[in-house]
């Protein structure tokens, strides 16, 4: 008798010591669509959770009313409680309403890609668009010996992103007095349309050396303008995305700035869980712009499961 006594105080003891594991964090990410920028990011959320030790849940509009869509995807995230929310808004302006109910929820907020104007956040993480353009730009400019006739092919007009990128670009070109900016206009950030847009450019101008094309889907659609007219030029894009790296293997694209969308994913999921471990948590992550060539295309073409998140220390030294 003595010794079952002894046996279950032992027991006690021990069950008294055991500490249940603290439940994983969930972090909500919204983006705006499931195009293959936003694809990329998602994974990268993913990728940034897994390592990180926090479950990651994907919240992406599908239909074309995006605005009244994403609103009620926040809604419903904010019934689900979790921890964090990781945001790109489909739109700066048109979503306030929805950051208002996810601050007045008390639930954190990350900002990331298109920043907000409104409302409380706990960082943002995104990229100078301009700068990205200015630094593709004078990638372009210089392979072509700084001379010549450049297009530009832009994105939607009302797009935040397209007119970061539209301004960097023609300033750019204010750098090289022997290069001259034949026509710019939109290609509407897709492939069908850029071709369009370009095709209407090679019928108009015998001698075009380089196309500034604000995104990979149009510098695609140039491609295609250009076979189709059995025209020669330089062509970059901006993204960096997987599908333009064969591309660029190939020398058709001689380059795309590094919008880097995935590397936008792995930040902020990691910003948020840094908050909500009252770990220090910079306010701002701005990626420096980079062009992917020939030279440095490797890490970005293969499989998203495959890439592997920086930290946020080695890329703002915190």
């Amino acid at each position: 008798m003595k010794r079952l006594a002894t046996g279950a105080a032992a027991i006690l003891a021990t069950l008294c010591c055991i500490v249940p594991a603290a439940k994983a964090e969930t972090i909500a990410v919204f983006v705006k669509s499931n195009s293959v920028i936003f694809a990329a990011m998602r994974a990268g959320a993913v990728t940034a959770g897994r390592s990180l030790g926090v479950q990651v849940v994907n919240y992406v509009p599908t239909t074309a009313d995006n605005v009244r869509e994403q609103t009620k995807l926040v809604e419903d995230a904010i019934k689900d409680k979790p921890d964090a929310i990781v945001f790109v808004p489909v739109d700066f302006k048109e979503m306030a309403g929805a950051v208002d109910k996810v601050n007045a929820a008390g639930i954190p907020l990350v900002n990331i890609n298109e920043r907000l104007t409104a409302g409380n956040i706990v960082g943002y993480v995104g990229t100078d668009d301009a700068a990205l353009a200015k630094a593709t730009g004078r990638y372009l400019i210089k392979a072509m010996g700084g001379k010549g006739n450049v297009v530009i092919l832009d994105g939607p007009d009302t797009n935040l992103t397209a007119q970061g990128r539209a301004r960097g670009f023609r300033d750019v070109i204010k750098e090289f007095p022997e290069v001259k900016l034949l026509d710019g206009k939109s290609g509407n950030y897709a492939r069908a349309a850029a071709k369009q847009t370009m095709s209407g450019f090679l019928r108009s101008y015998p001698q075009i050396d380089g196309v500034l094309a604000a995104n990979d889907p149009m510098a695609l659609g140039a491609l295609d303008a250009l076979k189709s007219y059995s025209r020669k030029s330089l062509v970059v894009g901006i993204n960096a995305s997987r599908e333009i790296m064969e591309f660029i293997k190939s020398g058709d694209v001689i380059g795309s700035g590094d919008y880097d969308s995935f590397v936008q994913g792995c930040l902020g999921v990691e910003m948020a869980v840094r908050h909500l471990r009252k770990e220090p948590t910079p306010k701002e992550v701005m990626l420096k712009p980079v062009v992917i060539d020939k030279t440095n295309y490797m890490p970005f073409d293969q499989p998203y499961e495959k890439r592997e998140c920086p930290s946020l220390a080695s890329v703002t030294g915190q």
